[in-house]
């Protein structure tokens, strides 16, 4: 995912007194920010070996090259989170150390669903500290390989939390940020102003170019961690089953609600156990709010076989909490 382009030349003029005057104050409100370059340690550089292809992907390589892209420590052992679409076809991958190193990385599993892939090196790197999920406006860091130019820090804030229906992954829950990210830098680091992670770069939202234009997306650290400690314990995520089956509402029922609608109960299944019927309306799922069918998938995806969460359900114009065990 590589664009070349050039600018014209544009002339510069200078700022008038009410231009430069908004800047000052702007500059002036913009909360204090420091880096914390340790963060460095715990990020790489992903370098795939693609069939027939070449190893890199940095600026001068022949067409076609495989693109290079990023990684996070996750979990102690080596263990390295990055996207699963940037290393599911390589034949061999090697990983470029924020020193310059490089060491080969054996796959160890992936998720497709979340596209999320656990890798394992042989030099055990510092795992980042989770983060809580980030308030709206928060200043966050991106740590990334763009372009294949190795590790650089852009930064800027949260723009959303918990976004799904974007339309990339069956299973999502993004942290959205307009912190400059780029083709390379998938798999890379969002992380808050204590250095701590807050997501792993996934996606860029764009039109023509692929490139960036400020609407980019982090797998939320709660779903990482989700995917890749069972990646890790089990070679694959092992997903609840929820026994139940929503949709969207359609127009008429949207002017007048918000939420999803059940339209099917498994019979013997969690969902029928907790008492739910076709036709009731979720508007929220342990603890989240219910705006879309998406919001259901990463509400339960979040969860683990076995666990026992709140449903609140309206039905029959009452709010009702139903409990939910999903079966082990």
């Amino acid at each position: 995912m590589k664009t070349e382009g050039r600018s014209r030349p544009r002339t510069r003029r200078p700022l008038g007194p009410l231009a430069l005057a908004a800047l000052v104050l702007a500059l002036s409100a913009a909360p204090g920010f420091a880096f914390e370059a340790r963060v460095l340690d715990s990020v790489v550089s992903v370098l795939p070996l693609w069939p027939g292809e070449k190893l890199g992907g940095t600026p001068g390589t022949p067409p076609g090259s495989a693109p290079e892209a990023t990684a996070v420590a996750v979990l102690p052992g080596g263990l390295l989170a990055t996207a699963l679409h940037v290393v599911d076809r390589a034949e061999e991958i090697t990983v470029r150390l924020a020193d310059g190193r490089r060491v080969v990385a054996e796959l160890v599993a992936g998720d497709r669903a979340s596209d999320i892939a656990l890798l394992r090196i042989p030099i055990d790197l510092p795992a980042l500290e989770i983060a809580p999920e980030p308030a709206l406006g928060a200043p966050v860091c991106a740590v990334g390989n763009a372009f294949g130019l190795d590790l650089s820090v852009t930064c800027g804030v949260v723009s959303a939390t918990r976004r799904s229906g974007v339309g990339f992954n069956p299973v999502e829950d993004f942290i959205q940020t307009d912190a400059s990210v780029n083709p390379g830098a998938s798999g890379g680091a969002l992380v808050d102003g204590e250095g701590m992670l807050v997501g792993l770069l996934s996606a860029i939202f764009t039109k023509e170019a692929d490139a960036d234009i400020g609407v980019n997306f982090a797998v939320s650290s709660t779903l990482l961690m989700r995917v890749v400690e069972d990646l890790a314990a089990h070679g694959q995520v092992l997903r609840p089953r929820s026994g139940f089956r929503v949709e969207d509402l359609n127009p008429a029922q949207a002017s007048q609600d918000v939420g999803v609608r059940v339209v099917a109960v498994t019979p013997g299944g969690a969902g029928e156990a907790a008492g739910l019927a076709e036709g009731d309306l979720v508007t929220a799922i342990a603890g989240r709010r219910m705006r879309n069918a998406s919001d259901a998938t990463a509400a339960i995806q979040l969860q683990r076989p076995g666990d026992r969460i709140a449903l609140q359900v309206l039905r029959a114009g009452a709010l009702e909490t139903l409990a939910l065990a999903l079966p082990p």
